[in-house]
């Protein structure tokens, strides 16, 4: 390839790149290659397809009294989020409770769509504070519109390896070593930090919804102790846990105040996805 043509590609790929900026709730700068309303669409597809799933394998939970606890939280939480993003009111907000006892785990997709395994319920023995911060945690995901920052990081890697080769007008090693250049200088740091924004807008969902902070703080706690040592898989990408622990701490102050008004809680519908429907 002439290399005015290869420097006039590499242009418009770097001004793709520069362009293609948003502000996360938070005010955090994301880069975002792929529209909110394509995750959200990509999520609805892979939550159809997961849930179909887990009900052909059994692994959709027949608890009734489990079932209800979760909606009655995740309601509450919503009724937040959607006080939060009011244009998130248009979600399909739903939640699958998923009959796993050895997966501690949990999330939230692009458009509302959730998950709580009962391995987190049975490991932990959370209060309705500490559920309430994990789904708040994985709400704020959502509201803050990570799926397609994810999906967006990643199409940012290939276009960082297109345009390695084209620069090089080589391929194998250069090739290579933009991939893992792209996962270091972009992956990481944006995966750390779309999880404390994710822990930030958690917490204060689940504060105005009437769930106590300090949760945060006593989960946070209870995970770290969970055998092995290590967090579990939704909090894999977090900076170490003492760093943790102290900023959640540090949060719970600020949000004291959302947790002791004396107001109402209220709840929106949120469809619960089990063994009984």
């Amino acid at each position: 390839m002439p290399r005015a043509v290869r420097r006039f590609v590499l242009l418009l790929l770097i001004a793709a790149l520069l362009a293609a900026c948003a502000t996360s709730p938070t005010g955090r700068r994301q880069l975002m290659l792929v529209s909110e309303d394509s995750a959200i669409a990509s999520s609805a597809q892979a939550y159809v397809q997961e849930v179909g799933k887990l009900k052909q394998e059994g692994k959709l939970s027949d608890d009734r009294a489990l079932i209800k606890r979760v909606n009655d939280i995740s309601g509450r939480l919503v009724a937040q989020a959607v006080e939060m993003r009011p244009d998130s009111a248009d979600w399909k907000w739903s939640v699958a409770v998923i009959d796993d006892p050895e997966t501690v785990n949990a999330w939230c997709m692009a458009g509302g769509r959730m998950a709580i395994y009962t391995g987190l319920i049975e490991q932990l023995e959370p209060s309705d504070d500490e559920i309430a911060q994990v789904m708040g945690h994985e709400i704020g995901h959502a509201l803050a519109n990570h799926t397609a920052e994810k999906m967006s990081v990643a199409m940012a890697s290939s276009i960082g390896v297109l345009a390695v080769g084209i620069a090089a007008d080589n391929k194998g090693a250069a090739m290579a070593g933009a991939t893992a250049a792209a996962a270091l200088a972009v992956t990481m740091p944006n995966s750390r930090a779309a999880e404390t924004e994710a822990d930030r807008i958690g917490i204060e969902l689940a504060a105005k919804a009437g769930y106590d902070p300090d949760a945060a703080v006593t989960l946070w706690r209870k995970m770290n102790a969970l055998p092995g040592g290590q967090p579990p898989q939704f909090l894999s990408t977090h900076p170490n846990p003492a760093n943790r622990e102290k900023a959640l701490a540090a949060l719970g102050p600020e949000m004291e105040p959302y947790y002791r008004a004396d107001t109402a809680r209220p709840s929106r519908p949120v469809q619960t996805v089990t063994a009984l429907n």
